[in-house]
């Protein structure tokens, strides 16, 4: 009998969570669609898993047996994957590289090349993720190293290095009665709607909302995007404004949206991640060295709210 992976993370969530409400919206589907998963993992199984209640839903023994058991598998499961995935770039002699959206900005290319001189005959795949992805696949095991913006969710568990910092501006209609302004004061944007990204992304979702500087003044979403596309689109038409690194107005200038400093909100980091795993992987750590080898340019004074690693330049 081959049960899919995926039934198996359904009921891991439901164990978790206690309640179906819960686990589907940690999942992000519908609680009849989870409650269908459920049940066919029940009759593939040939065994009741839950006892469902006005209380939530409780483990069977049968349940338990299977709550106990089952993270294990699916952690061995996903881990043969990335060695599987790994393999087959080591042989084809491809570095899978994940970044959201700019990555290290115009460093970006200066990296590469600091690879390629390292590892010659080595190419270097850059694969950009959705802002639902804010690892850009790096937990997931379908990139070697990523090149991220901090903080992001399962941070904890990567190795994280901080190539350089450039402070965060807004993005505004050219419209907006702020538009004009030089610099914009954090607290006068309180009550705008944002455009945000989506809930899965979590920690990195309230970064760039500034949900934790705000004394507590509610955040206002106008809109929810996932690629950079559709974010200038909703800002463009008015759903929202939002905080983005310095180096925006460079790598997503559009008519119709205009980029200003923002004071009072703390500055955006870039770094480089990669798994525990892969601290003794050579051409994992070349990358990372390729990255920290611009050290010259990291954390210099800043030249219009960005800094020098992110103009590509040196002070």
């Amino acid at each position: 009998m081959d049960v899919d992976t995926r039934l198996l993370r359904y009921f891991i969530a439901v164990a978790e969570e206690g309640t179906l409400t819960r686990a589907a919206e940690r999942l992000f589907v519908s609680q009849p669609a989870l409650t269908k998963q459920i049940k066919q993992l029940e009759a593939l199984l040939g065994v009741r898993l839950f006892t469902r209640s006005r209380a939530g839903m409780t483990l069977t023994e049968p349940g338990r047996a299977l709550a106990a058991r089952a993270p294990e598998l699916l952690a061995g499961w996903d881990q043969m994957l990335r060695e599987a995935r790994s393999a087959a770039g080591r042989e084809a002699r491809v570095l899978r590289v994940g970044s959201v959206a700019s990555a290290a900005n115009e460093a970006t290319q200066d990296i590469i090349a600091a690879f390629a001189r390292r590892r010659p005959g080595w190419r270097v795949d850059m694969r950009q993720a959705s802002w639902s992805n804010p690892t850009a696949g790096l937990a997931d095991g379908d990139v070697d190293v990523a090149l991220l913006r901090l903080p992001f969710p399962g941070q904890e568990k990567l190795r994280v290095e901080t190539l350089f910092t450039e402070d965060r501006w807004v993005a505004l209609p050219s419209s907006h009665r702020f538009a004009a302004r030089e610099v914009i004061s954090f607290r006068d944007l309180w009550d705008e709607p944002f455009v945000a990204a989506p809930p899965e992304s979590g920690r990195w979702r309230d970064y760039w909302l500034a949900a934790d500087e705000r004394d507590g003044h509610p955040v206002r979403v106008g809109a929810v995007t996932d690629q950079p596309d559709d974010w200038l689109s909703a800002i463009a038409n008015g759903y929202g404004v939002a905080l983005a690194p310095a180096s925006s107005a460079r790598f997503y200038a559009r008519p119709g949206v205009v980029y200003r400093p923002v004071s009072g909100v703390s500055p955006s980091r870039a770094a480089v991640a990669w798994r525990p795993a892969d601290d003794a992987n050579p051409v994992v750590q070349d990358f990372v060295r390729s990255c920290l080898d611009m050290g010259p340019f990291q954390n210099s004074p800043s030249r219009g709210g960005a800094s020098s690693l992110a103009m590509g330049r040196p002070e």
